[in-house]
């Protein structure tokens, strides 16, 4: 017999994502009683795509769970797990973090009372269990509280709010263990269907296979709907599981389709011009550094997904790379402006060289984020 179940939680957006964020502590302590409460609190898997019998919101981007608990390790604040949701079929994916949810971790940590910060500023350092990957997370406080009020723009975001400065230390090897997993910075993919095309498989902070535009017949600048054809989304799947094989995150095409079908995300590439934006104005080539249009989860994203920029920014510094032939040069301290459907993002990477070895340092970006509700989520469930 099915009955409501009622579980505490917070429901959050996280730059241009939301999800619902719940204490580990309230789930049950073997992660595989996990996925049956996520599935039915977002409403998965609906053949409709809509997600209407829960929480969803029909897209990636608003199917995404977080997990904070105490701190496993000693140079962390706490612990973060993410988990993606897939909207039309029973699948929740831990491999791989979503940069705009990490964004409100440390709000969230700070207005649940799992930290105290003193002063004007927090700085909370964020395990992210996926990756084993520490995030440190910037934002100011009022009254001891996130700030709300500020002055940053996020675009795709309507309004102001107070910045949130997210730094990923080591960012390289996320996934993989190693930031080139095939140790070329090139390489040449047989994609079934398309033939052979070149791609750069990087990762830092998610794993993701950079393909040009131009390749694959497109401008760079096409809209998300554009791209959403049935026949542009099975190109992209295809690229995307040679691209999981060569990366070493699956051993079989059918893996990847099935228990891994976000990662690695898919970035089209293209050289600095004129293009549309999602509100109807043009972004000129001179404020961009480099176009993307990035496909994560089988769909177009409207805006970058922030892993897949930060991914971005490490993959313009990495020589003979498809990012940093296409993009415009910049100085080594310099951010890199990365053009995608809802306007311009800012990114900056460090790298170094080490015993002859490139390393990435760190990845950083700015978001904002807000608690949206709080209470109790009902889902269905046996008794």
């Amino acid at each position: 017999m099915t009955r409501l179940h009622r579980l505490p939680a917070v429901y959050m957006r996280g730059g241009t994502s939301r999800a619902l964020f719940f204490h580990a502590h309230h789930l049950p302590a073997a992660r595989a009683g996990w996925d049956p409460i996520f599935l039915a609190a977002l409403g998965s898997p609906d053949p409709n795509g809509r997600q209407l019998d829960g929480m969803g919101g029909g897209i990636s981007s608003l199917s995404k769970i977080a997990v904070i608990g105490p701190p496993t390790r000693p140079d962390a604040d706490l612990d973060y797990t993410f988990a993606q949701v897939q909207v039309d079929t029973p699948v929740v994916g831990y491999r791989g973090n979503c940069g705009n949810i990490s964004s409100a971790v440390g709000p969230f940590a700070v207005e649940e009372g799992l930290i105290a910060p003193q002063g004007d500023e927090a700085v909370v350092r964020i395990h992210n269990t996926n990756t084993a990957k520490i995030i440190e997370a910037r934002f100011p406080l009022r009254d001891g509280l996130p700030a709300v009020d500020g002055d940053f723009l996020l675009q795709g975001v309507a309004g102001r709010a107070a910045p949130i400065r997210l730094a990923f230390l080591s960012p390289g090897g996320a996934a993989t263990g190693r930031l080139l997993p095939t140790g070329r910075a090139l390489d040449r993919l047989d994609v079934p269907g398309l033939g052979v095309i070149e791609a750069s498989l990087v990762d830092a902070a998610n794993p993701v296979v950079f393909v040009a535009a131009a390749s694959l017949g497109f401008t760079g600048t096409e809209s998300p709907s554009a791209l959403s054809d049935p026949a542009h989304i099975a190109i992209f799947e295809r690229i995307r599981v040679a691209a999981a094989l060569a990366m070493g995150l699956v051993t079989t095409p059918r893996e990847a389709e099935t228990t891994l079908r976000n990662l690695p995300q898919v970035a089209l590439l293209a050289a600095p011009r004129d293009a549309p934006a999602a509100d109807g104005s043009t972004l000129a080539a001179g404020e961009m550094d480099l176009l993307v249009r990035m496909i994560s989860a089988g769909q177009p994203h409207k805006a970058s997904p922030l892993t897949g920029a930060l991914c971005l920014a490490v993959a313009t510094r990495i020589p003979g790379s498809l990012a940093e032939g296409l993009a415009r040069p910049r100085g080594p301290q310099d951010d890199i402006r990365v053009a995608h459907p809802s306007g311009i993002l800012p990114v900056a990477a460090r790298t170094r060289l080490e015993e002859g070895a490139l390393i990435a340092e760190e990845a950083v970006v700015y978001r904002t984020a807000r608690r949206l509700m709080e209470g109790r989520v009902l889902y269905p469930g046996p008794d």
